[in-house]
C-alpha cells in the first residue's frame, strides 16, 4: 500500500523504520508537527520523525493545523491508501480522515479501551497496572474510540519508569503496526468495535500532577516518581525550591519517619510517607544536573527533622 505516516517524537521512529523496511508498503510522505524551539538558544528543531524521514529522502509535511487547505490538497495529491499514526500530537479533522481509502490507523500504547488519551503509559505505571500493551485501531472522531485491529501485551516491571516501558512498547508496537498494515492490505484483518466496559482515561500529566504528596503511602509515591520519569518529572519542595525526584524506592522496614521527614546518613537519604519510608537514590535540584541523593544531602546539610514539601 501507499502510506503517509504521521508521527512526531522519538517514540514514533521505530514504527516509521519498520514501515520503511517493509517490502510490501511505500512510505510516500510523513506528516509531523512543525519545528519547535529547543535547547538554551531556543533554536527551531525538526521533530525526530522529520529528521528520520529526511535521512531517507521522504517528503515531510509540517502543517500548523491538519485542517489547513494546503496540507489537505497535498494529501489528496499523494492519494495514500492508508495513514498509519504514532504519537502525531494533533487532532485530525474529518476532512483529513476521509482522504485515505483505508483510513488512518493509530498505534496506541494501551490495551484499549483502557487508558484512552495522551498519556496511557504514564497512567498505567501510576495506577500500578501489572500488564499493559499496545493496540492498533481505526481512527474516528471520538477519543481513541475506534474499532481495534490488533493488540499486544507487555508486563509492567516493578522498577519500570514510564520511559522504560514506553521504549519497549515503541519497538514491539512497530511490529504490530507493520503487521496491521499487511493484514489490512490482504484483507485478513478486520477491525472489531471496542467494548463499552472498561473505559479509562489518560489525560496529559501536568506539572502539578507530578508533585509528590508525602502523606500518601510509599507505594503511591514510588508509582508517581516512576510514572512521571522522564517527563514531566516528579518533584517536591525543599526549603522553598523545587527538587526533582529522579529515582526513589520504598523501604518496607522503616516506619519511624513522619510524612516528608528527611533522614540522611553517609550513603542513604530516607523520607517518611503515609506508610513506610522511601529511599531517595537520585535527585535534581533546581538549575542543576541530576545527582546522587546522598551527595545532594551532604551539600545542603539537612537538619534533624527537616521536611520535604515545604
Amino acid at each position: 500500500m501507499k502510506l503517509v505516516f504521521a508521527g512526531t517524537p522519538e517514540v514514533a521512529v521505530p514504527a516509521l523504520d519498520a514501515l520503511i523496511a517493509s517490502e510490501r508498503h511505500e512510505v510516500a510522505a510523513v506528516v509531523t508537527r512543525p519545528d519547535a524551539p529547543a535547547g538554551r538558544g531556543r533554536r527551531l528543531v525538526a521533530s525526530p520523525v522529520a529528521e528520520r524521514a529526511e535521512e531517507e529522502g521522504i517528503e515531510v509535511l509540517k502543517p500548523v493545523r491538519p485542517r489547513d487547505e494546503d496540507f489537505l490538497a497535498r494529501l489528496r495529491e499523494i492519494a495514500p491508501d492508508c495513514c498509519p499514526v504514532v504519537a502525531y500530537g494533533a487532532l485530525l479533522p474529518k476532512t483529513a480522515l476521509d482522504v485515505p481509502a483505508r483510513g488512518w490507523v493509530n498505534l496506541h500504547f494501551s490495551l484499549l479501551p483502557a487508558w484512552r488519551g495522551a498519556a496511557p503509559v504514564q497512567h498505567a505505571v501510576m495506577a500500578g497496572d501489572e500488564v499493559t500493551g499496545a493496540s492498533t485501531f481505526l481512527i474516528e472522531e471520538g477519543l481513541d474510540s475506534g474499532p481495534v485491529y490488533g493488540v499486544l501485551t507487555e508486563e509492567v516491571r516493578p522498577t519500570d519508569t514510564s520511559g522504560d516501558l514506553l521504549t519497549r512498547l515503541a519497538f514491539a508496537g512497530a511490529g504490530l503496526l507493520a503487521a496491521t498494515m499487511d493484514g489490512i492490505e490482504d484483507g485478513t484483518l478486520h477491525a472489531v468495535p471496542q467494548p463499552a466496559e472498561g473505559v479509562t482515561l489518560a489525560p496529559k500529566i501536568s506539572v502539578d500532577d507530578a508533585q509528590v504528596q508525602w502523606s500518601a503511602p510509599a507505594l503511591r509515591v514510588d508509582r508517581v516518581v516512576r510514572g512521571c520519569t522522564p517527563a514531566p518529572g516528579a518533584w517536591t519542595l525543599f526549603r522553598g525550591e523545587r527538587l526533582k525526584l529522579v529515582q526513589a524506592v520504598p523501604v518496607l522496614d522503616r516506619t519511624d519517619l513522619a510524612p516528608g521527614e528527611l533522614s540522611a546518613g553517609k550513603n542513604n537519604v530516607y523520607v517518611g510517607t503515609g506508610s513506610h519510608a522511601v529511599e531517595l537514590l537520585w535527585v535534581q535540584p533546581q538549575g542543576k544536573k541530576p545527582m546522587r541523593a546522598a551527595d545532594w544531602a551532604r551539600g545542603v546539610r539537612i537538619a534533624h527533622g527537616e521536611l520535604l514539601g515545604l
